[in-house]
Parts: structure tokens; sequence; C-alpha cells
């Protein structure tokens, strides 16, 4: 392989999929405006600098392709110097990063009511977002690709925080999720469809970081690492527009006659009509009913998060707008 397909090439892979990713992100970003949720302002304003963020740093990497292909097409010396946007990504990394794990720390502690595991939540992912802004001040004053290697001991430590922060978020909303299991086969569809985003939101973003940290301490003086790092930033946003519109998919699997039993069961299927005035609490899944709330986080529900009453009209639950 020659020296343009380890430098350039690969920063420009990197560059490509950064693009396609931000694709995505414009396309879950219209797709959750147009669909209207009911969320908080907080949350609105979540997911729209989210786009802001990955709009400024996929036009960033793209202006970061132009000046090492275009503007310095003759001149390969450049090649040695870190073009801002460079140090850029790991800023971009880590605020979306910061971001996604503090909302899905919130869910945890919505879900379990424990504001230890929020604090742990918290800790975990300020951690490597302190860690990412100082590398990338750091790798700004370099300025020199060659150089770059200095901060090997730092990588390690904020992809490591990363990667851990990310799997622990994971671990523990699929351990809460899998614990309001009751054998319904409503509410369990819905709670495994969860469990699949909850998996879907750590494991992609710990590949990426894994595979930054390996190419980066291996590979040094390539840009192989820049190949994987630059995506980070869209996976995050990605992840976290999925998990909020996949509310519009369960929405369907809410509606209509609720399953309140084994087929087999001692209480069987409830229809529309019995099930009218039925109460969560008078069937003991109050837990099932709130992880569904916290997957809506719709204002059908209370004020104050907790889930009371399953409200069935003509056929339909009112468990999300």
């Amino acid at each position: 392989m020659g020296v343009y397909e380890n430098t350039i090439g690969t920063l420009l892979i990197g560059v490509f999929f950064n693009t396609f990713l931000y694709g995505l992100v414009v396309y879950q970003f219209a797709a959750y405006y147009r669909t209207k949720f009911n969320d908080r302002p907080i949350i609105k304003y979540m997911v729209l600098f989210l786009f802001i963020l990955d709009t400024f740093h996929s036009a960033s990497a793209i202006y970061m392709a132009w000046a090492y292909t275009v503007t310095n097409y003759d001149n390969p010396a450049a090649l040695a110097v870190a073009q801002w946007p460079y140090a850029f990504t790991p800023i971009g990394t880590v605020i979306a990063a910061l971001v996604t794990q503090l909302y899905l720390g919130y869910r945890i502690w919505r879900l379990s009511s424990s504001k230890l595991l929020y604090a742990v939540v918290v800790l975990l992912a300020v951690t490597p977002f302190v860690l990412g802004m100082v590398c990338a001040i750091k790798a700004w004053i370099i300025n020199v690709l060659s150089e770059l290697p200095s901060l090997t001991p730092l990588v390690i430590a904020w992809l490591t925080t990363q990667v851990a922060a990310d799997m622990f978020v994971t671990g523990t909303l699929i351990i809460l999720l899998t614990r309001s299991r009751t054998g319904f086969r409503k509410t369990d569809t819905i709670i495994n469809r969860l469990i699949r985003g909850a998996i879907q939101t750590g494991l992609f973003a710990s590949i990426f970081a894994v595979s930054d940290l390996i190419t980066f301490i291996t590979l040094p003086t390539t840009n192989l690492y820049g190949m994987f790092a630059i995506p980070i930033g869209r996976i995050y946003t990605n992840t976290l527009l999925d998990t909020l519109l996949s509310r519009e998919e369960l929405k369907v699997h809410i509606d209509g006659p609720y399953d309140m039993g084994p087929p087999n069961g001692p209480i069987g299927w409830a229809s529309a009509e019995t099930a009218q005035f039925t109460t969560v609490q008078s069937f003991g899944i109050p837990t099932q009913l709130r992880v569904v709330q916290e997957t809506c986080d719709q204002s059908s529900f209370d004020s104050d998060g907790k889930a009371t009453e399953l409200a069935q009209d003509s056929g339909k639950n009112a468990l999300c707008n």
C-alpha cells in the first residue's frame, strides 16, 4: 500500500462514511419534527443541537478532504499538517457522546428511580468528555500529524472510558428492561424492541471507538484511525434519534386490545370493551407500563412521569399521543 493510500486514502473513507451517516441524521431529524412528538422543549432543543453539531462537523470534514486533495493537490507536504477539522473531531465526538449518554442516563433514572445509577452514568459520561477535550486541545497545539502519537496515553484513557460508559449504560438498560418482562405478549414485544435499541446504542459506537484506539496505537504514522474517529459522533446521534423515533413504531404495538396474559393462562385475552376501565395496578404490571411510558415520553402521562392508568377508548390505548 502506497503513501497516499495510508494517509489521504483512509481519511477519505472516513469522510465518505461520515457523510453517509450524516445523510441518515438529516432524514431522522426531518422525521422527528414531522412526527410532532409531544416532547418537552429540552428534548427538542437537544435534537436540534445535535443536528447543528453534526452539520458543522460533517461540513468541516468535507472541507478537510477538499484542503488535502484539491487545494494542496500538488503539495504533498501539506499531509504532514493537521487541518483544524482534524483536531475538532474529538470535540464533536465527545459532545455528541456526552449528550447521548446523559439522555440515556436520564432514562435509566426514570426506569429505576435510582439516583445512584444516574450519578454513576453522569460520572462515566463526563470523564471521557474531559479527556477528549484535553486531547483535542493538545492536538490543536501540536498541529503536526507525526507528533500526534505523543498523545497516546491520553487517547487510551479517553476512548477506554468512553467505551466503559457505553457498556455500562447499555448493560444497565438491558438489565432493567429484562426484569420488566412478564410473559404478556404485547408488553414483551415492546420491551424486546427496547432491548435491541439499547444494544445498538452502545455496540456500534464501541466498535468504532475500539477500532480507533487499536489503529491509533498500532499504526500511528497513518490516518487509518481517522477513518474510525470521524464518524463516531454521527453514530451517537443516529442511535439517539433512532431511540426517539422508535416510539412511533412501538405505538402501533400499543394501539388496540391489550394482551393481559398468555393465551392459555387464567386471564387470557382482554377485549377492548372489558378492559376499558381496567387499571394497570389491578393486574400488577406497573413496571411494564412504566417502561412503555419511558419509551413514549409523551404528554399522555402524568407530569411526574409515573404511569397510573391504561385507558382504552373504542379499542385504542392512550399510552402515546
